[in-house]
């Protein structure tokens, strides 16, 4: 039986301007998702992707993040569907990267995500994250606003109210769980006291 070769970013690229019509180098979004035979490794030949602003390699073989060092304008990086162990090759993305799409990966310890100061989104739903040690690298991406985590081992552990209460008591500045807004104790504190004051009441009747 004759083994199929997997497809090369060099000739995903080439594919993909054969179907656009145009070089690659120019585009600003560019979709390698669902590729076959499937990408199994990310090289330097990613490097051509230099106006690229949303990349996507979903739904692939890749094992290991790498060749993004040159993709100096990429804000969105889509990675689901993979075989990725770990955030390593990320960090030359540190002050660009703004969403991260990694879920139905393999990842299960958090390291080098704290690199990524201007990350607002991650979805990583479906990975193998166990610990709440590793969940708390979190509160180094101080820009980060939405998060989906459920199929971690770590959300199934939960019942899903102490779960949210307590990424909530982690996470300050994050204000979007796993697809519902997360609305903290202080913040029902403070909009029931601006409908008990005098000055709110007596507008809400004017």
């Amino acid at each position: 039986m004759t083994t199929v070769k997997p497809t090369t970013c060099k000739e995903a690229i080439r594919s993909w301007e054969e179907e656009n019509g145009r070089e690659a180098s120019s585009a600003k979004e560019i979709i390698f998702s669902f590729q076959w035979p499937p990408i199994e490794k990310m090289d330097n030949s990613l490097a051509t992707l230099v106006n690229c602003e949303k990349l996507s390699l979903s739904t692939n073989m890749i094992e290991k993040i790498a060749g993004v060092a040159t993709l100096k304008n990429l804000k969105v990086l889509s990675l689901g569907r993979n075989l990725i162990k770990g955030f390593s090759g990320l960090e030359p993305l540190a002050d660009t990267l703004e969403e991260l799409w990694i879920s139905y990966n393999l990842i299960e310890k958090m390291k080098g995500i704290n690199a990524m100061r201007n990350l607002r989104v991650l979805c990583m739903s479906n990975n193998l994250v166990r610990e709440w040690n590793e969940l708390n690298k979190l509160q180094e991406v101080t820009n980060l606003r939405d998060l989906v985590f459920v199929g971690n081992p770590l959300y199934e552990s939960s019942e899903v109210e102490n779960w949210r209460l307590e990424v909530a008591k982690r996470l300050p500045t994050l204000e979007k769980l796993d697809g519902e807004p997360i609305i903290r104790a202080e913040e029902c504190a403070s909009a029931s006291q601006k409908v008990d004051s005098p000055v709110q009441s007596q507008k809400s009747l004017d």
